[in-house]
């Protein structure tokens, strides 16, 4: 049997047909309500045989321009489940950036989601389809009766990712399915899904294809709660409307979910998922002080996983359950770490401290970019992260990307440390440290960071309090406050925009 996206697909319609499988996002234009599992994969029969009628054929791409939606999964089963190649677009693009990548993957047919479609209006392809219940009637229409879909090689790709990364030039990586199924297979394990969790959809699905966990729920039959939108409020209310039990999100998710359930404590008000949610963090180390908070106000558990598109892309989790009795500021501290491989993943620190990755389930390639596979994987088969950590004890703990470590009068200042100590300032919900020009000694920290509503910036006592903290040479002479902080969709800053309209 080869390992294939559509083998969960065929568990869900044998085992889950009758139980809830999707609660789209209401009041928006073409959305599909509730569906259970055998509901769903009848409209993923719908597609497949729609895509035939079209003349779109396995091994041809179809890219989707879409905030989370219920299309969104039915196109990420259908499609790679019956042997197309699904290209899921960043919606945060621009439309010149989108249509780099409908171009360079030679798209075949473009989804686009019915209130991006003015803003994605110049991104052509030989079909475009807006999924706004007209245009798209026949392609996400339930079939009349189950059909078979074709057989798939598991070495086949199954998806092609485009990196937003932390640099401006977007990768094409192509994902088989034989990485797609041990990816959810061990991400389940890893965040210790089960058939009784409920998931909502706060993690980007169009991001390394939700990590895995559309594929995971829907073998588990594990009902999935669609949010558009990250708003702290809207994401307790769906939790406590839905009963959810697990979410992912970045660091800054985590911030607007902490801040919205200590309105509600301050207002005598229960945190819904209290004592029953948990969370998983990923996309950039989530600092201790963070996670403390976090754990404290909301009463979740907090999950961290590392990885990045490359590698399928989870490559550790670190989950420590509140049965070890750790005090909260040390499990805060142990949860800061990446932590421990999952199964199938090796990883080691090279002479220069980058983090080297071999797995089971790493990428094919980059597509149409052979050479700059070979600089990532070399001969010996390790990827190169580019990140900079440590191991001890199988732990992993990141300290820094290798282009962000700042070099200070001959001194090297890991940003992530400085970050860490700024983010035990009260005031402060985000921040980044990005090296600038400095006469004397060649580069200086400068701190960019986002405040509590309602506080301005005092760079006196920012100073004072890293100076508490950290060697005079690591803390930041420079301050600059932003509303926010530019990101990739999985949470990570993207430092070199920062660079570019910060260096003073």
């Amino acid at each position: 049997m080869p390992l294939t996206t559509a083998d969960f697909c065929h568990r869900a319609r044998a085992v889950h047909a009758a139980r809830l499988a999707v609660v789209d996002e209401p009041g928006v234009p073409g959305g599909l309500g509730e569906l259970t599992y055998g509901e769903l994969l009848a409209r993923c029969d719908g597609m497949v045989s729609a895509l035939d009628e079209l003349g779109v054929a396995p091994g041809e791409r179809v890219a989707i321009v879409s905030p989370n939606a219920a299309k969104l999964l039915i196109a990420l089963y259908a499609t790679t489940g019956s042997g197309r190649i699904l290209v899921p677009v960043n919606f945060r693009l621009t439309a010149a950036e989108a249509q780099y990548i409908v171009d360079d993957a030679g798209v075949s047919l473009l989804l686009v989601d019915p209130e991006l479609d003015e803003r994605f209006a110049s991104v052509t392809a030989p079909r475009r389809i807006v999924l706004d219940g007209e245009q798209d009637a026949a392609l996400f229409a339930p079939a009349a009766a189950p059909r078979e879909w074709p057989a798939v090689a598991e070495e086949a790709p199954a998806t092609i990712n485009y990196t937003s990364g932390t640099t401006a030039a977007p990768k094409g990586v192509v994902l088989s399915h034989r990485s797609h199924w041990l990816n959810a297979a061990t991400v389940g394990w890893g965040f210790g899904l089960t058939e009784g969790d409920r998931y909502l959809h706060t993690l980007p699905t169009f991001h390394v294809n939700g990590w895995g966990l559309p594929l995971a729920c829907a073998a588990l039959g594990v009902p999935q709660a669609i949010q558009r939108e990250v708003r702290g409020p809207e994401i307790l209310r769906r939790v406590a409307a839905h009963g959810i039990t697990l979410l992912c999100g970045a660091a800054p998710v985590a911030a607007t979910i902490e801040q919205a359930a200590a309105a509600l404590r301050d207002a005598g008000a229960a945190v819904p998922g209290d004592g029953v949610a948990r969370m998983v963090s990923g996309g950039a180390p989530t600092p201790a002080a963070i996670i403390e908070q976090f754990e404290r106000t909301t009463g979740w558990e907090m999950i961290q996983a590392y990885g990045l598109t490359e590698t399928a892309p989870v490559l550790t989790t670190n989950r420590i359950l509140r049965s070890e009795g750790l005090s909260p500021s040390e499990r805060a501290r142990r949860l800061a770490a990446a932590g421990a491989p999952l199964v199938g993943v090796q990883l080691r620190a090279d002479e220069h401290g980058e983090i080297l990755a071999r797995t089971a389930k790493t990428m094919d390639g980059y597509w149409n970019k052979p050479e700059l596979y070979r600089q990532a994987v070399r001969a010996d088969g390790w990827f190169h992260t580019g990140d900079g950590g440590t191991l001890e004890d199988g732990v992993l703990r990141i300290t820094d990307r290798k282009k962000d470590v700042i070099v200070t009068g001959g001194e090297n200042v890991s940003s992530l440390e400085v970050e860490a100590v700024l983010y035990q300032h009260p005031d402060v919900v985000d921040a980044a440290i990005i090296g600038v020009p400095h006469e004397r000694w060649g580069e200086t920290p400068k701190a960019v960071v986002v405040l509590r509503d309602g506080v301005s910036l005092d760079e006196q006592q920012l100073i004072d309090h890293c100076r508490e903290h950290l060697a005079g040479f690591k803390c930041p002479t420079l301050f600059e406050q932003r509303r926010e902080l530019p990101r990739t969709a999985t949470g990570k800053v993207q430092k070199f925009l920062l660079r570019e309209t910060g260096a003073r």
